[in-house]
């Protein structure tokens, strides 16, 4: 399976915070499984660690690499599915998200419950 975290999937996992369901957990740390996080949430995490929103690690990109994890730069084309999608949710970052698993046939790793209005496969 070809795995998309979402922000707060990856968060939970570099603090193996209990939040993060048993079922998830396992997905994200079977090595038959490609798992990406994205440039996206990377934005998220800086953006809201400097305005004091969460506490996150000072490099999450060297501590999922180290993971296993692959990164998942977000691209023209990941920019332009933007316009197709529904208004479903509100939020940008996970707007971009959707946009970059429906490009490139992820199935998403989330417990935000509207990922799954969009045409995308939620984990």
């Amino acid at each position: 399976m070809r795995i998309l975290a979402d922000t707060h999937v990856l968060l939970w996992w570099l603090a193996d915070d209990p939040a993060l369901p048993a079922h998830q957990r396992d997905a994200l740390a079977d090595e038959h499984n490609d798992v990406f996080f994205s440039a996206v949430s990377i934005s998220e995490i800086a953006i809201k660690a400097s305005l004091g929103k969460l506490e996150a690690p000072a490099d999450p990109t060297a501590a999922l690499l180290s993971g296993g994890f692959e990164a998942l730069p977000l691209t023209a084309a990941h920019a332009e599915r933007l316009r197709d999608l529904p208004g479903h949710h509100k939020d940008p970052f996970d707007r971009m998200l959707v946009a970059q698993a429906q490009c490139e046939g992820l199935v998403v790793a989330t417990l935000d419950s509207q990922i799954g209005a969009y045409a995308v496969d939620v984990l």
